[in-house]
């Protein structure tokens, strides 16, 4: 591919992204995601800014141990403050204590910002990108530009933010990032003026830095490299301060799979999916089901006629094959699939069987039993594997329940912890009995299951749950009705979903929560 095809993905999830609201990276956290990042091969590695905070500091301190084979750890910062030198400015300096290749440098290039923001004069403004980008330059160091508040400045005052671009080339930087500070600029303004700048600055490495407050991160950024941008920044699922950056695992697929950039090597974008999953565990947050590419129901089908379309020829309801990135088809169990889904399940698990074959119509007659009973695995596919595998009998559980009791403290003395739980296991010729606290029944059942398990499957340890859901069904029958819980569970690579049902909701999360535990030993 040539070099004029080349982006250069700069990710700043651990600088940005640790802005979002409910965010809060540890050291190790931090480490983690280094990692990952640079095994799918992203060029730049934002990590934070040593001047902001002591946990920041510590991190560099650490990563001066990794051996990245791909990314460049980057450090970031402000231009010197107003009539000070660079060397004497505290925060430039601890910059040069990062120790890393390369710093981003942002600056004011909206004239509003420099004299009632800062306060200073726009001439003294130029001088401190110029002067901070020179020392650092003279430490051996590349230097990104970040110019903030770009898109608006250029609007309010063109010939002064060019001027801001101009003091930084001045000054050596290696790159101009045109930054979409407030994010509510909208494509054709950012293909238009990032196309001007690169017209104006041919030799230079442009950039684009987008965020997401008017929904428009994504296409912002696709459209500054079709003008001519080769950098891109932004978080590699899209977190970030206020409504979030710029979404590199939406970016990278678009423009590589599809317009043909080089933006990380061919032989790891099928780990797409699998990064991004990991990096939302790291950040203990929920990965969102309906995230382009990567998200759960990206290649999710429910319509039996889309179903149909796909099983013909996928390319009638998917924009690219889901594998390409990590990521798999969906068929939804559902009244409105049709049959071919529900065999298409059971081939999966045993392509031997047909239409014809006996298999099928039983496992559809005890499909209907089970929504007859209120399961619905629409949502809990997993489960319905489960219950395909037990009908061929191609699976047998890995533990039987003995007993379980829970006892309830109301009110509770301690907030986070209203229940406890017993629960006694037997796997194989062996049993185990755990006691268990939780800030509910469901959590202290969900801890006593787990601390008998630990010690038969190690692999349970990373598990968790991410999310729970109860609907209550036949409302008519009051506090008698049944209830369907479904759980989502993760490992921080895989996520699934599984169901129980019963008039007790205490039941119906234990069939849900054995389920997924169950599934989790298949895999």
């Amino acid at each position: 591919m040539s070099a004029k095809k080349d982006i250069f993905i700069f990710d700043s999830t651990l600088r940005d992204g640790a802005q979002s609201e409910g965010i809060s990276f540890s050291v190790k956290d931090k480490i983690n995601i280094v990692e990952a990042l640079d095994y799918i091969g992203v060029k730049y590695i934002e990590a934070g800014n040593p001047g902001s905070n002591p946990k920041d500091l510590e991190f560099f301190s650490e990563a001066r141990n990794i051996h990245l084979k791909n990314a460049r750890l980057t450090a970031f910062g402000s231009t010197r403050r107003r009539d000070i030198k660079p060397e004497d400015d505290a925060n430039v300096q601890s910059l040069l204590l990062a120790e890393t290749p390369a710093v981003s440098i942002f600056g004011k290039s909206w004239d509003f910002h420099v004299t009632d923001i800062i306060k200073t004069t726009k001439d003294e403004n130029l001088k401190m990108i110029k002067d901070t980008i020179a020392f650092f330059k003279s430490s051996g160091k590349e230097v990104i530009f970040d110019a903030e508040h770009f898109f608006d400045g250029y609007k309010n005052n063109p010939e002064y933010a060019l001027k801001t671009l101009e003091a930084a080339l001045e000054g050596g930087a290696d790159s101009l990032c045109l930054c979409d500070t407030n994010g509510g600029s909208f494509p054709d303004d950012v293909f238009n003026t990032t196309k001007l700048v690169c017209n104006k600055f041919s030799g230079s490495i442009i950039g684009i830095h987008a965020h997401d407050d008017g929904g428009m991160a994504v296409a912002n950024s696709i459209l500054a490299v079709s003008a001519g941008a080769k950098q891109v920044q932004g978080t590699f699922i899209g977190f970030g301060e206020r409504c979030g950056n710029a979404n590199l695992s939406a970016i990278i697929p678009n423009l590589q799979l599809k317009r043909g950039y080089n933006c990380i090597p061919d032989n790891t974008i099928s780990h797409l999916t699998k990064t991004s999953r990991r990096i939302a565990s790291i950040a203990n947050i929920i990965l969102q089901d309906s995230l382009p590419f990567v998200g759960m129901r990206a290649f999710t089908h429910k319509a039996g006629m889309h179903i149909d379309g796909v099983n013909k020829a996928s390319k009638s309801f998917e924009h690219l094959d889901p594998e390409l990135i990590g990521n798999e088809r969906r068929f939804l169990m559902s009244e409105v699939a049709g049959r071919s889904s529900v065999l298409q399940k059971i081939q999966l698990i045993d392509p031997d069987i047909n239409k014809d074959s006996p298999e099928t119509k039983e496992i559809l007659d005890r499909l209907k039993e089970l929504e007859h009973e209120g399961y619905q695995f629409e949502g809990a596919e997993n489960s319905f594997e489960l219950v395909i595998k037990r009908h061929l009998k191609k699976y047998k559980p890995f533990f039987e329940l003995e007993h379980f009791k829970i006892i309830g403290e109301q009110p509770a003395i301690n907030r986070e912890i209203s229940s406890s739980a017993l629960v006694k296991v037997r796997v194989g010729n062996e049993t185990a009995i755990n006691a268990a606290e939780g800030d509910g029944p469901v959590n202290a059942l969900d801890k006593a299951l787990r601390k008998s398990l630990d010690g038969f499957f190690p692999q349970l340890k990373n598990v968790k749950l991410t999310d729970y859901k109860v609907r209550v069904l036949d409302t008519k029958d009051a506090t008698a009705a049944k209830v369907r819980v479904i759980i989502e569970s993760t490992d921080g690579e895989n996520i699934w979903n599984t169901v129980g049902v019963s008039t007790d909701i205490i039941e119906a999360s234990w069939k849900a929560l054995v389920d997924s535990i169950e599934y989790k030993l298949l895999i």
